[in-house]
């Protein structure tokens, strides 16, 4: 067998566990990636998640998201031109800016 057909072996092997895969995927409010856990959420999730309504007076919250992204450098991924804010690296962030004894 020649190593291009080989690979397309290998190839189709891999679709063929990524399809059985695919079969068992439920789609929920907040995308899962892998194995790992790495929950994605969406600008209104992390204006819950940071409980922005409960501490700002802010009419609108995704001007409080702006900033945070701007000026405190919230961490985010952008896929298909949206912003989707990584979960555990909200909070990282949210422990490196904490202000402890200061």
């Amino acid at each position: 067998m020649s190593e291009t057909s080989d690979n397309s072996d290998n190839l189709m092997n891999s679709d063929d566990r990524l399809g059985s895969k695919r079969k068992d995927v439920h789609l929920s409010a907040s995308p899962r990636i892998g194995d790992n856990g790495l929950e994605l959420m969406t600008e209104s999730e992390v204006v819950q998640f940071l409980r922005i309504p409960e501490i700002s007076n802010s009419k609108n919250y995704h001007n409080v998201i702006e900033h945070l992204k701007k000026f405190r450098g919230l961490p985010r991924i952008h896929i298909c031109r949206k912003a989707l804010y990584p979960r555990k690296a909200i909070l990282e962030w949210m422990e490196k800016e904490t202000d402890v004894g200061k």
